[in-house]
Formats: C-alpha cells, structure tokens, sequence
C-alpha cells in the first residue's frame, strides 16, 4: 500500500501529525491492559501497524465504554481512529470499515430460569440488563418489541445489576457471559446468539481519502494472518476474523 502513502492520505487520516486511536476496554476481545498498564489487544495492534506505515506517533486515549468513544468524537473530537461495531446509529456521524472481527451478542440467564431460547425473550415483563450505548443496546432497541431493557454505564455493571436486582436475562457480548458463566454455577447462556456483532476501525465521517486507505489496509490486515495472529496473541481464540469484502 505504499503508493497510497501521499501526504493528503496521511493528513486525512493523521491531521495533527500523530495518529490518535481511541481504545474500548468494555469489549475485552479486542482490548486488554498489558503488562504495564499499556492497551494491549487486536485493536492496539492495528493502531500501532497502521502509525508504522503513516510513519507518525500513536497516542492512545481509552474508554470503559462504546458509548463513551462515540461521545467523545461528537464533542471534543479527540481522536482520529476507534474500534467499535457497526451500527446504522452511529453511522450518522462515523463511517467505518468493512469488518474486521466477528463476535456474537448472547443472553444469560439464571439457572432456573424459565428462558431456554433467544425467541424467547422478548416478552411483556422480562427485563434485561445491558450496557448503555452498547452495540447490542443499541440493536436491541430497535428489535425488542416487549422486552424492557435496564440500563448500566457499562459491560461489567450489567452483570452486577442482572444479579443484584434479579433480572431476567443480561445481554453482552458471549465472550466475557462465559467466562462469567464458567465461575458461577448459578446462571446459563442461552444457545446461539441473538445477533452478530461486526466490529470495524472507526473514523470521523467526511474524510474520504481515510476512509479509502483503510478499508484496503483492513482487508490486507485480514488477508495477511495479522488479525488472526493479534487475537491468538491475546488468548481471543473464539473471536471469528471476518471474511473478505470487496473493496474499491
């Protein structure tokens, strides 16, 4: 990708000169602290990639939440790059890139519960917990049409408030469900998923020449083994690359 490395491409994706990459730690398949306090993950390894071939600095600014990275592009513009989901919301204001990472939303529930299927939740009277903001909040508001969501700032609240409130279910990605699962006894996931959750390299709507680069160095990133390297790093081994797009 070299002959797309015009300085018009890099201040279009870099125009302060450092390229500036907001980093989720809600979703810990593709975030993670490391050894000393560092982000760390698949999203950290596209960040710092994609600052080597620009040949400018990588600064990090990093989030508890999705919603809060969408916030902070909305107010302060305080960062060039992010890693999120696509979603039709958010896709007023950022543009993204075909996907790079394929995960799942899933529900949990406790073991007793009456639940068995996905189809299943979305009654009168069912409350589930979720993570205000999140790709599947976000989902399910437009899909539940009976179900009532209660919200928590974050992931991790949304299993704290499914537990202490006794909900019916807690929505989030199925990843941290069955770590949480595997150490409690007390709860279940319900089979399959209730949505596919595609994650993609996020930008500032309205910079076409960004939006252009990295769409192809996101699909030679996939092509190349790059991303699923970057996973298997990060013990993210259930975390699906996601197939090939065509790209222009």
């Amino acid at each position: 990708m070299a002959q797309d490395l015009s300085p018009e491409v890099v201040r279009a994706i870099a125009p302060t000169g450092t390229l500036r990459a907001a980093i989720n730690y809600g979703n810990i398949v593709l975030a993670q602290k490391g050894p000393g306090g560092e982000p760390a993950g698949v999203s950290a390894d596209l960040a710092r990639e994609l600052g080597r071939r620009l040949h400018v600095p990588v600064a990090f600014t990093t989030f508890e939440t999705a919603g809060k990275v969408v916030e902070a592009l909305d107010g302060l513009k305080t960062w060039d790059m992010a890693f999120l989901a696509i979603d039709p919301h958010r896709g007023q204001t950022i543009a993204f890139t075909p996907p790079y990472v394929i995960i799942e939303g899933a529900y949990m529930v406790a073991a007793g519960s009456p639940l068995t299927r996905n189809d299943e939740v979305d009654r009168p009277g069912v409350r589930i917990a979720v993570g205000r903001n999140t790709a599947y909040d976000l989902y399910l508001s437009r899909e539940l049409k009976a179900a009532e969501r209660v919200f928590a700032p974050t992931s991790q609240a949304a299993l704290d408030l499914f537990r202490q409130d006794r909900l019916d279910a807690v929505a989030s990605v199925r990843q941290p469900l069955e770590a949480y699962a595997r150490d409690h006894a007390d709860v279940r996931i319900l089979p399959g998923r209730f949505m596919v959750i595609e994650q993609a390299i996020a930008l500032p709507k309205g910079r076409p020449e960004a939006e252009a680069y990295l769409r192809r160095f996101i699909e030679e990133m996939k092509a190349s083994g790059f991303i699923a390297n970057a996973l298997d790093r990060s013990n993210q081994r259930d975390a699906a690359v996601a197939p090939r797009a065509t790209v222009p």
